[in-house]
């Protein structure tokens, strides 16, 4: 090593072997959310056919004839084994045909198109709303180690963290929709047709989504950050004469966010069934809806599209949040070791 290289250190660059293992962890990571999503999609479709719905006497009613059982039979398919029924269902759904409902005949595709955006944009804020109280939530409790913010942030988390998503949705329309008159309390405009309305309606359902992921993300954050400040690079740096909050924002902040995503992974599929829950309470023409529905009438490919839909964007959104935290992961923009001391 050059003087030069000793007395002024440099950001090291991954090595082309580090990168090899960082897309080697990301392939691992979608050759594992392919077969979750395979085996989503047995599960979903062992369901259906576990339930043993009739067409004929669903659609024709109890005058339904033993021909008019064996015409939609062949017509729907169902006259052939559970296994050539599967794999016909499973080869369409990946083209994005799901079929047909029994009683509308409309596509299963088409319906969910109308009703999944609905749910993915109240998730969606919700995620953003929590990153956003969360992090300025967590970072403020550090840099406030056991002060006053801090202890404050440590009561409201454990307080936000007993409270369901519906109660808390619906103290909000109580304060602002009922009392204030702010907001409405049910509803929903697409937001490619008003951003504005879009937002007035989606904020208190994505509010109420948000504070509990929010309360995980500040209590992780807080906990990885006041651990990273304590670390030697750390206090080196503000030995140096680095503002805690320099080291924080230009050092720490990088590390300390990859076990934060990780409560965001895990809070996905919550919000998401989240999202699903309040539907009903704010009045939203989500995917919860239109599977309820069906299966009250007892429309088994609209079931089965909505479950398989559902599935996927859950696992998706988990494998986003994955390979992000792959990628602020220091050990894999770290290069590996080399034997020997030299």
């Amino acid at each position: 090593m050059s003087v030069a290289q000793a007395t002024n250190p440099v950001v090291a660059r991954p090595s082309a072997d580090a990168v090899g293992s960082w897309v080697r962890r990301i392939l691992n990571l979608v050759a594992i959310t392919a077969a979750v999503l395979l085996l989503a999609s047995v599960i979903t479709f062992a369901l259906g056919a576990m339930a043993k719905t009739n067409p004929a006497a669903a659609v024709l009613g109890e005058t339904a004839t033993e021909a008019d059982i064996a015409r939609l039979d062949r017509q729907f398919g169902l006259d052939r084994p559970l296994v050539v029924q599967y794999a016909d269902w499973l080869g369409s759904a990946v083209r994005g045909d799901l079929g047909v409902s029994w009683f509308t005949t409309v596509p299963v595709s088409d319906s969910i198109a109308q009703a999944l955006p609905v749910d993915l944009s109240i998730a969606l804020l919700a995620i953003v709303l929590a990153i956003l109280i969360g992090g300025a939530a967590g970072i403020g409790a550090a840099l406030s180690n056991g002060g006053i913010f801090d202890r404050t942030v440590t009561i409201v988390c454990s307080l936000l963290g007993t409270l369901p998503p519906f109660v808390i949705g619906m103290a909000l329309i109580v304060v602002f929709a009922v009392k204030a008159d702010l907001l409405p309390a049910g509803g929903y405009v697409p937001i490619q047709e008003d951003p504005a309305e879009w937002l007035r309606f989606a904020i208190l359902p994505s509010f109420a989504l948000s504070l509990d992921v929010a309360a995980s993300i500040a209590r992780q954050l807080r906990t990885s950050l006041v651990g990273a400040l304590r670390e030697n690079y750390a206090i080196g740096a503000q030995m140096r004469g680095f503002s805690r909050r320099r080291v924080l924002f230009g050092h720490v902040l990088r590390n300390a966010a990859a076990p934060a995503l990780a409560v965001i992974g895990l809070a996905i599929p919550l919000v998401i069934g989240g999202a699903v829950m309040t539907e009903k309470l704010f009045g939203l023409p989500g995917i919860a809806q239109l599977a309820l529905q069906a299966s009250e009438k007892g429309d088994v490919p609209v079931v089965l599209g909505t479950l398989l839909v559902t599935a996927v964007v859950v696992v998706l959104a988990s494998l986003v949040v994955n390979v992000a935290q792959t990628a602020l992961d220091p050990a894999s923009r770290r290069e590996p070791a080399k034997g020997g001391l030299g």
